[in-house]
């Protein structure tokens, strides 16, 4: 199932996302055919989880599609693939995890396969460790750099999916922001759970505490 969606369902759901978002800006793909604004949609879906190239200006996006691009450079491309991000099987385990809670059950399936404890833990630590990252160092960035929120929100994430897209700021970064922007670049290519088992070696525990009882929402 995570393969079916890896490379048909969310570069499709992606495409027509996309397409709708850009469909009339003349900056990008207003004027284009339609075969041509679903050719170049497409494009636009996939290459932000792997590849980095751009057909179009990045920079005369509309701010919804720029957002979406985001969204899709820090989830990644597939867990077995050479691209950054988070990755897709670890943003779908947290999506099923979440309807099963929501749903009342309380182990994950998917046609007729559950999903360990184990992995929900992993994938949790995983989004939120790179959240903690990308937003930590965006953060940096409003402070070392003189320029726009959202060109260095794209700077960020870019860089933590390795994919290079930009909005034309990325030469005029200050020496500390450049530095920044590489360090998040290293977190996005190795992996944040990988550094953190390889910086903090974590053990396991022969014991554990007493349950207590903590509200949250």
């Amino acid at each position: 199932m995570f393969s079916i969606l890896k490379s048909f369902l969310m570069p499709a759901f992606s495409t027509i996302i996309l397409f709708t978002l850009k469909f009339n800006n003349i900056n990008t793909i207003g004027d284009f055919s339609l075969s041509d604004k679903v050719l170049t949609s497409y494009f636009q879906a996939v290459s932000p989880r792997t590849a980095g190239f751009n057909t179009i200006p990045i920079g005369d996006m509309e701010e919804s599609s720029l957002l979406y691009m985001m969204l899709l450079m820090f989830i990644g491309g597939g867990s077995a693939s050479t691209a950054s991000g988070i990755k897709l099987t670890t943003f779908m385990v947290i999506i099923l995890a979440t309807l099963s809670y929501f749903r009342g059950i309380r182990e994950p399936h998917l046609f007729g396969k559950s999903i360990k404890i184990e992995i929900i833990f992993r994938s949790l630590a995983i989004a939120t460790v790179s959240s903690m990252a990308v937003f930590g160092s965006l953060f940096l960035l409003t402070i070392t750099e003189k320029a726009p929120l959202l060109p260095l929100a794209m700077e960020v994430f870019s860089a933590f999916g390795t994919v290079g897209l930009s909005m034309g700021i990325t030469g005029d970064l200050s020496p500390l922001g450049e530095v920044i922007l590489c360090v998040v670049m290293f977190m996005g290519r190795i992996g944040p759970l990988t550094l953190f088992f390889l910086l903090l070696r974590p053990k396991k525990e022969a014991y554990h505490f007493s349950y207590d009882q903590i509200h949250t929402g």
